[in-house]
C-alpha cells in the first residue's frame, strides 16, 4: 500500500551521485546490489548494507571515506523498506536508526522522515485501554533500604547545599565562579518532561523500539535548556538524557566542561570530590581513561589506594524536578536509587577563559 511506503526523495535525487563515487572508489559489487535492491529484493538490499558496514570498519573512522557513510545510509532505506513491506516496524526502525548513528549526513533528511513515518504507523495501530502505567512511585522509595547498598559513609558528611529561587547572579557569584556545586531545587516545574516522562505509554509511544544514542526530537522538545547554562557567557556543548534502572552505577569520574543534572523521574545519589583531590583518587594513566579513578567506591581497596582513606566529599539524593550544578573537573560517582530518567547539559567557559 501506498502509505506503507517509505518516500525517499533525497537518495532519489543523490543515488546517481553516490553510487557513481562508489564506482570510483571500486564498489562495483555495492552498484550492483543497489540496483537489485530498488526493486525490493531483501537479500540484495542486506547484501549492500553489509558491505558498506564493512567499509566502515575498514580502518579508523576519520580515514572512511565519506561517500561509504552515505552508501550505509542508502542501503538502510532499502533494508527498511523491505522490512516494512513485511509488517516488521521493530526491525524497520531499528535500521534506519543504525542509517543515523553510522550514516553521513546527506540522506539523513530521508531517514529521518522515514521514522516519523513509520512511528505514526505504529502509533495508529496501537489501543489504548484507558490504564495509566508509571515508571517510578515515590511511595515505593524506602531510604532505610536504599542506604544498604551506598558507599561507604554516604550522607554521613557534608551535603551539597541546596538552594531555592537561586537567581542568576546569585549562581554566578556563589558557585559558578566559586567552583563550587549546588542543586537547585525550583527550575523544572515547567519542564512538558515533568509530567510525561513517568509515563511508560507516553515513553513506548514515543520512543519504543528506538536504538541508543540517536537523538529523538519529540524527547527534545519536552526538555528546556536552563538560563544557568549560558552564564558567564560560555557556549552549550551537549544535551544527554540518560534513562536506566535502580542500581545503575556511572563510577567515580570527571568532565572537562560545566554540568548541570536535571532529575526528571526518579532519585540519584551523587558523591563529589572537588579537582584538588585528583592524585589521591588515583586516575588512570591510559589517555583514554585519564578522567576516571581507579578507586571502586562500592569496594575500596586501601592497600592499593591508600591515599583514597577519609577524604573529604559532598553528596547527596538529587530527588526529582531538581538540578545539581556540577563545576569542570569535579570527580563524582552516580548511582540510580530507582528507575531514573536525567538530562544533562554540558557547557563550555567562554574562548580564552581558563
Amino acid at each position: 500500500m501506498a502509505e506503507d511506503r517509505i518516500p525517499t526523495p533525497l537518495m532519489d535525487r543523490e543515488r546517481v551521485g553516490i553510487l557513481s563515487q562508489i564506482t570510483e572508489e571500486g564498489g562495483y559489487a555495492f552498484v550492483r546490489m543497489d540496483k537489485v535492491a530498488r526493486g525490493g529484493d531483501a537479500r540484495a538490499a542486506e547484501a549492500a548494507r553489509e558491505m558498506a558496514w564493512e567499509q566502515l570498519h575498514s580502518g579508523p573512522w576519520h580515514s572512511v571515506l565519506p561517500v561509504w557513510r552515505d552508501a550505509y545510509s542508502m542501503a538502510c532505506l532499502h533494508v527498511a523498506r523491505c522490512h516494512l513491506a513485511d509488517g516488521d516496524v521493530a526491525e524497520t526502525l531499528k535500521v534506519l536508526d543504525m542509517g543515523l548513528i553510522m550514516g553521513g549526513a546527506l540522506l539523513r533528511s530521508d531517514l529521518e522522515c522515514a521514522i516519523d513515518r513509520v512511528m505514526e504507523m505504529r502509533g495508529k495501530g496501537e489501543n489504548d485501554d484507558g490504564s495509566c502505567r508509571v515508571l517510578y512511585c515515590s511511595a515505593d522509595f524506602n531510604i532505610d533500604e536504599v542506604s544498604k547498598v551506598l558507599p561507604v559513609k554516604s550522607l554521613c558528611s557534608k551535603l551539597v547545599a541546596k538552594r531555592t529561587g537561586l537567581s542568576l547572579e546569585g549562581f554566578l557569584c556563589d558557585y559558578f565562579l566559586a567552583g563550587s556545586p549546588v542543586i537547585i531545587s525550583d527550575s523544572m516545574s515547567h519542564w512538558p518532561a515533568r509530567s510525561k516522562w513517568n509515563s511508560l505509554d507516553y515513553l513506548n509511544r514515543i520512543a519504543g523500539g528506538r536504538t541508543v544514542p540517536v537523538e529523538i526530537k519529540e524527547l527534545r522538545k519536552d526538555v528546556l535548556v536552563p538560563d544557568y547554562c549560558f552564564v558567564g557567557g560560555g557556549e552549550l556543548r551537549s544535551i544527554n538524557a540518560w534513562f536506566g534502572p535502580a542500581g545503575t552505577v556511572t563510577p567515580l569520574h570527571h568532565d572537562p566542561h560545566h554540568n548541570i543534572l536535571a532529575q526528571v523521574v526518579g532519585k540519584k545519589y551523587i558523591r563529589l570530590y572537588p579537582a584538588s583531590l585528583s592524585e589521591e583518587l588515583y586516575p588512570h594513566s591510559e589517555t583514554m581513561l585519564c578522567n576516571s579513578s581507579q578507586v571502586d567506591l562500592d569496594n575500596i581497596d586501601y592497600e592499593a589506594f591508600p591515599k583514597a582513606r577519609d577524604l573529604e566529599f559532598v553528596d547527596c539524593i538529587l530527588d526529582e524536578g531538581e538540578m545539581l550544578y556540577i563545576p569542570p573537573k569535579w570527580w563524582h560517582y552516580v548511582r540510580s536509587l530507582t528507575t531514573s530518567l536525567s538530562v544533562s547539559f554540558w557547557w563550555s567557559n567562554p574562548e580564552g577563559s581558563p
